[in-house]
């Protein structure tokens, strides 16, 4: 017997049935515990079995399905390639199933009604925090339990669409209209990032950079896995000016003003843009932003045109039921949207304001990256 026979996962004696017969929400539940936690100790320590119970039912499960779903190796687990489309369907069964659960003792009185809202952690505080009382404020008055849920969000609002979540405040990749059916959304207004640029580049004592001048700086932003829906439409539009153009991913994601110490000292030039950060607004003239501690020699400008926009949304299903979607109504009703961030005109206008949001605690100072 070779070494492929001798690893190779026994299949059902029903080879020929139309489905698997015999998985429970259990397997499911090991198989998904042991995918997040890539190792079997760690997932057995989380589901407080003993480690050899839970291989043996991974191997049940993959015995099961025929096929084999983890690579086990020294560091840890790899899925397969069948093992990562289980993995996605594992995840949107357990869900439907706990909330059916859930639905069951809500009707039998034996619950609150709960509201699964998905907040993502790109979203700037200007919004996410009005937002999110006004939300909790109107389920208390309904009665409702909020779930919050803080997990990225694509283009296509997937945790809301595949049933994980009922909600979420996000941002738009296209017009509400284009959402993939049955999504629903109303707009809570438009964000631009915050965009800095070595102070000894042209552009800075302007204020104001072209979009194909900032197309042929190396450009520090992302990465995608944290907000794909403006990663993927910004790239777009600043590929349309340079073909060529990819963004690099930030060294420190969580520290705006280490990001800019080291891109003050490279060589060549390099700019930072941070995810959708302040109120998008005409802007009456340029102006010179002072630089926050820890800037170094990088400057603060706009891009002409605002031509990077995201629009921020509150996204439901269709189906969801009357009351819950009444909740966020009254959640979209009651925020009451970011202040205008556009500059006075003149140049000391425009510091003293610069330096009041910088000390207000802008979003991207606090390392709001896309």
């Amino acid at each position: 017997m070779n070494q492929a026979q001798a690893q190779a996962v026994p299949r059902p004696a029903a080879a020929g049935a139309e489905a698997p017969q015999g998985v429970e929400l259990r397997h499911l539940r090991y198989f998904v515990a042991v995918a997040d936690a890539g190792t079997f100790t760690g997932a057995a320590e989380r589901l407080f079995i003993a480690q050899p119970t839970l291989s043996q039912q991974i191997h049940r499960l993959e015995q099961i399905v025929g096929t084999r779903l983890l690579h086990r190796r020294r560091e840890g687990v790899q899925l397969t390639a069948a093992g990562a489309v289980l993995l996605a369907a594992a995840r949107d069964v357990l869900a439907a199933a706990g909330h059916a659960v859930s639905q069951t003792r809500q009707a039998a009185g034996l619950d609150r009604p709960r509201l699964r809202f998905v907040l993502p952690s790109d979203l700037p505080d200007s919004l996410a925090v009005p937002t999110t009382c006004r939300l909790r404020s109107a389920a208390e008055a309904a009665q409702v339990a909020v779930m919050l849920l803080e997990t990225p969000l694509d283009g296509e609002f997937s945790p809301i669409r595949r049933r994980r979540a009922d909600a979420g405040l996000g941002w738009l990749a296209a017009s509400p209209d284009a959402l993939p059916v049955p999504l629903e959304a109303i707009s809570m207004g438009e964000f631009e990032p915050e965009v800095w640029i070595p102070s000894l580049h042209p552009a800075a004592p302007q204020g104001v950079i072209g979009l194909d001048e900032l197309a042929g700086l190396d450009v520090i932003h992302g990465p995608r896995r944290a907000s794909p829906a403006t990663y993927d439409r910004w790239l777009a539009v600043l590929r349309a000016v340079n073909p060529r153009f990819a963004f690099t991913d930030p060294p420190f994601r969580h520290s705006l003003p280490m990001v800019l110490a080291l891109a003050a000292t490279a060589s060549p030039p390099v700019a930072v843009l941070t995810g959708p950060a302040v109120t998008a607004v005409p802007l009456p003239g340029a102006t010179r932003f002072p630089r926050p501690a820890g800037a170094g020699h990088m400057a603060q400008v706009c891009v002409a045109g605002q031509p990077l926009i995201a629009t921020a949304a509150l996204v439901w299903s269709g189906d969801l039921p009357r009351p819950l979607q009444q909740i966020l109504f009254d959640t979209a009703d009651g925020t009451v949207p970011p202040k205008a961030t556009s500059p006075p005109a003149t140049s000391q206008e425009g510091q003293q304001h610069a330096a009041e949001l910088i000390g207000a605690g802008t979003p991207a100072i606090a390392g709001c990256w896309n």
